[in-house]
């Protein structure tokens, strides 16, 4: 045997050296040979090591356990030296890593515990480098066991604490090919997941993924598998499928044919979460059958676990309870507490189908009682919602006569904090579609707190719900990375470029990976619903929420209920809108109106008039982003013609507008000026019209009030308020907002970018021009020549032919004219809203002249790159390690206008971060943007056969260029809005139909 210093001692005629760093196979086992082919122990010891991994491959765990036995056996019996411990060391943590991989965990803890006082035995023996170096190996295996031990047996906090002593450990060891790094991480991920953290245990697996090393070939598949199991938890079944898909063809290149069958457990979990339950139910049976032929009854008992589950689904109590029981009694003996608590919970389920509330209600508190216990709140959520759901439904099932109220409070009691933690796990995600996919599944929760809300009849606790849904997420635009977060890439990813001591720039995959990164939010700020008592939104709640559950569910800032700066001039009536299966809205006065009132609108029929609407659209609700879509709108939508165009118009009234509103703001104009609405729609109402809807026969709401769109709370906080040092900002940028009156002598140029020409597209093109050759439009002419008499304009040029279809309106320079100081914005081009099923808002983007060279967030298309909102939003903080946030690159003045495609399709997300919002993030007070897409006067020209003279889309720019000069934007927008209402009602006119003028909305905060 080889000694501790590195020289070689004689034991029964066998030699080795300690000269190497030993590697692992898929199961963590230790390769018999160094990295210079020179055995270890020599024989038998290392053709015994070498047979137990073939045996591992062929996931014959069994017989890989006896090898290893056999082994220890034969070490045992040899005369006691610090080498012969160390060996005995070495095949106890390979057989607990066995032991574990057969879900053997009391076997596996001996062997771990055994290794772990053999190795601190020699620890101080001598040894020399390698011989250091191999018993570190050792020792982070045994570390990297435990830990997994104890995570299986649902001691968390343990298992953190194991891994934490593996990490100290790590930099000591000489890891070139990365893969216990790569090991350690993996097990970060599996303890996240167990916890229930899917946002950091997706982030941290990611990063792993496209940094692990292609030497460590066994660590890739398995995280793999543990995204795949994390997008099925959450919601992203698709992305589920292929990281399975991925993670097979891996193993299977690797020769492991046991994980390729353990992945069809997976699969089946997958199928049952996206509800093929008769998949899932198949997919089952295999894995079960496999599991128990190897006898890995803890990977069975998560089977019986589902089966369990599946019976129950399909109406077998019997089989479910039998299942349940197996499965109960196979986590017991093994010590998988929180396992077996799941399935305890599974049976308080059953209990309840029953009919046996008390055995219901004593299952769910044992589970309960473990999952506190162990730290696994969101578990603890998922029971109190159980709990609430129960109520509800022996509410609706039974009379409680006097005790209802004191039954709904109860339940509102466990729903609400469960229902805000739940809902608050978005925020550990670091993507907006992971996040909207998580919100889908978390929305369940919320719904039945608004049933439970509605069936108290509690108007104050309804408004104070949808004020704090409506608040909005907060941009976390932190530099440095969360604590808990692995690097996103390693040393040998970043690359440094440009001169010579000047700031470091991401290179390679590390700048690949910050341009695909997601956006960052955090939990939205609180909101105080009354100035005189300081009362906080849902404060109760939260508190006991965050107590429970251990998550913040808002931020430490807070915004106010009302902001009635700059809107006392005259009644004002805020309406917020909120989706929970139902809609509910809330509304308040102020400006000299007192009232308030709340209102519901039934889900079917909320639905099929935003299904009418969408069908209406340009483009809309899949019917084509291109010209067809566009002619289908001209040719067969409601809004060409004026009876369908009526109807739709009614309908929507009827379903999305309470009368009680229609008839305060009715009693208010007869007492005081028109009044301003300023609604936050619900994403599932977004698109709407609302100065459209004919809320009393064929009267319009903008006939009765003017209209502004407002977005969530949340930018109101958020916005960049005092000059930073270097920047120069607009006048009164950071005041509150009003969307009304301009500062008084407000100085500064107006920025005109009208139809820019984008490189690498032609004026025919989907990128091609949208208002026409330079000249051939003489009602635009006229419009940019009054403009260049009215004032300073940027670009300085001298006709206005010269300020159409230029090649210079970059992104730099964009930038530059802003942070100049500009009084106004004034975009019109190409916009290209983000995919509603993707969830990030913040990919649309606006179509400048900038090429694939420049700098940005956004990927290039041909040779351009678009400046998406995530650029104006994080600048090239994700890019440079000096980089600047986007509010200072691209500081908005007061008020901007973005007349191109659904520039404001910002509120269909359930994060507001695109272009119009990203707007008044920087800066704006007002932006006035498009609700769907906008067609251009050849479309009218084309489609709809009307006259090239007539440029409605020119009429349109110049009634927004118009407004915006004017002291009251809003009310001036509307009064062309009404204008154009009563020329198509007297004449029908495409040109004049709500197509375009309705596309327009204002957003203010």
């Amino acid at each position: 045997m080889p000694g501790p210093d590195g020289q070689t001692d004689d034991m029964n005629g066998t030699h080795g050296t300690h000269d190497a760093h030993g590697t692992h196979d898929a199961h963590g086992t230790h390769d018999a040979y160094d990295a210079h082919g020179t055995q270890l122990y020599g024989e038998p010891f290392d053709g015994g090591i070498a047979l137990a991994e073939q045996h591992l491959l062929a996931a014959d765990h069994t017989a890989a356990g006896a090898v290893y036995e056999e082994l220890l056996s034969l070490a045992e019996s040899v005369e006691d030296s610090p080498d012969v411990r160390f060996l005995r060391a070495h095949l106890l943590s390979d057989l607990a890593s066995v032991r574990l991989t057969a879900t053997d965990l009391a076997g596996a803890k001996d062997a771990v515990d055994r290794s772990r006082r053999l190795l601190d035995g020699v620890a101080d023996a001598p040894m020399g480098p390698r011989g250091r170096q191999l018993w570190l190996e050792v020792l982070l295996k045994t570390l990297l066991a435990d830990a997994d031990l104890l995570r299986r047996t649902g001691r968390l906090d343990e298992a953190l604490a194991a891994l934490d002593d593996a990490a100290l450990t790590l930099p000591e060891f000489d890891d070139p090919e990365g893969l216990r790094a790569a090991e350690l991480g993996l097990n970060r991920v599996h303890l996240l997941m167990e916890r229930g953290a899917w946002g950091a245990a997706e982030e941290q697996a990611t990063a792993l993924v496209s940094t692990t090393p292609a030497t460590a070939v066994e660590v890739p598949p398995r995280l793999l598998t543990a995204l795949g199991l994390i997008c099925a938890s959450t919601g992203r079944y698709d992305a589920a499928d292929d990281h399975l898909t991925r993670a097979a063809d891996a193993f299977a290149a690797i020769g492991d044919t046991g994980e390729q069958q353990s992945l069809l457990a997976h699969r089946a979990h997958v199928a049952m979460q996206r509800g093929d339950l008769e998949l899932a139910e198949r997919l089952f049976t295999r894995a079960s059958a496999f599991f128990e032929a190897q006898g890995r009854s803890g990977d069975l008992a998560v089977c019986e676990q589902a089966r369990a589950y599946l019976a129950g689904r399909r109406g077998d109590g019997a089989g479910a309870s039998d299942l349940a029981a197996a499965s109960l009694a196979r986590f017991e003996e093994i010590g998988a507490s929180v396992a077996a608590a799941d399935t305890v919970l599974l049976g308080a389920q059953h209990a309840y189908e029953r009919g046996d509330v008390h055995e219901m209600q004593r299952l769910a508190q044992r589970a309960r009682d473990v999952y506190q216990e162990r730290a696994v709140y969101e578990r603890c959520a998922q029971v109190d919602l159980m709990l609430a759901r129960t109520l509800e439904d022996n509410l609706n099932r039974t009379d409680h006569g006097a005790h209802e109220r004191q039954s709904v409070d109860t339940a509102l009691s466990l729903a609400l904090p469960a229902a805000l933690a739940l809902e608050a796990a978005r925020y550990d995600f670091v993507t907006a579609h992971a996040r909207s996919q998580w919100l889908a599944l978390a929305d369940d929760a919320m719904r039945l707190v608004l049933r439970l809300v509605e069936r108290r009849q509690d108007q104050g606790l309804l408004f104070e719900v949808v004020e704090h849904r409506c608040a909005g997420a907060s941009l976390a635009l932190e530099r440095t990375p969360r604590r808990d977060a692995v690097p996103v890439s390693p040393d040998a990813a970043m690359k440094a470029y440009g001169d010579a001591g000047g700031p470091d720039v991401l290179g390679g995959a590390a700048a690949e990976a910050a341009v695909s990164a997601g956006l960052r939010v955090a939990p939205p700020p609180k909101v105080r619903m009354s100035p005189e008592s300081g009362r906080v939104a849902l404060q109760e709640y939260i508190a006991a929420a965050e107590h429970r559950y251990r998550r913040r569910i808002v931020d430490e800032h807070e915004v106010p209920f009302w902001a009635t700066g700059g809107l006392t001039s005259r009644p004002v009536v805020q309406v917020r809108l909120v989706d929970a299966g139902d809609l509910f809205m809330t509304w308040t006065w102020a400006g000299g109106a007192r009232g308030f009132g709340t209102g519901r609108g039934p889900a079917a029929e909320v639905d099929a008039a935003v299904r009418e609407l969408a069908a209406a659209l340009p483009g809309a609700d899949g019917a084509g982003m291109g010209a067809e879509g566009v002619r289908r709108a001209f040719t067969s939508g409601a809004l060409a013609d004026r009876a369908a165009e009526r109807r739709l118009a009614r309908l929507l009234a009827e379903a999305l507008w309470p009368e009680g509103l229609t008839a305060q703001i009715r009693q208010v104009t007869e007492r005081a000026d028109r009044p301003l609405i300023r609604v936050q729609p619900s994403p599932r109402v977004a698109q709407v019209p609302w100065e459209l809807l004919a809320v009393d026969d064929d009267v319009r709401l903008v006939e009765l009030a003017d209209v502004v769109t407002t977005a969530p709370a949340s930018l109101r906080r958020s916005r960049p308020g005092e000059a930073r040092p270097g920047e120069v900002r607009p006048a009164g940028a950071g005041a509150p907002v009003s969307g009304a009156s301009p500062v008084p002598g407000e100085v500064g140029p107006v920025v005109l970018v009208l139809d820019p020409r984008v490189p690498g597209f032609r004026a025919d093109s989907p990128l091609g021009s949208v208002l026409g050759p330079p000249g051939s439009d003489p009602e635009l002419l006229s419009f940019v020549r009054r403009r260049l008499d009215a004032g300073a304009v940027v670009p300085d040029v001298a006709t206005p032919e010269e300020a159409l279809r230029r090649t210079d309106l970059d992104r730099d320079w964009l930038g530059g004219a802003l942070r100049a100081g500009a009084r106004r914005l004034l975009y019109v081009g190409h916009v290209s809203g983000a995919p509603l099923e993707g969830g990030q808002s913040e990919d649309g983007a606006l179509h400048l002249c900038c090429g694939p060279g420049s700098s940005g967030l956004a990927v290039p298309l041909r040779t351009h790159r678009p400046l998406s909102a995530k650029d104006l939003l994080l600048g090239t903080l994700p890019l440079r390690a000096d980089g600047e946030p986007g509010a200072r690159m691209w500081p908005a003045p007061r008020r901007v206008a973005l007349l191109g495609c659904e520039s404001g399709g910002d509120l269909r997300f359930a994060e507001s971060f695109g272009l119009a919002t990203a707007m008044l993030h920087n800066g704006a007070e007002l932006v006035t943007a498009t609700r769907w897409v906008l067609p251009t006067s050849f479309a009218f020209h084309r489609f709809a056969g009307v006259p090239a003279s007539v440029r409605p889309l020119t009429e349109a720019v110049v009634a927004v260029d118009t407004a915006h000069e004017d002291p009251d934007p809003v009310h001036r927008l509307g009064r062309w809005q009404r204008e154009q209402l009563a020329r198509w009602r007297a004449d029908g006119g495409i040109e004049h139909s709500p197509l375009l003028w309705a596309a327009l909305t204002s957003l203010v905060v």
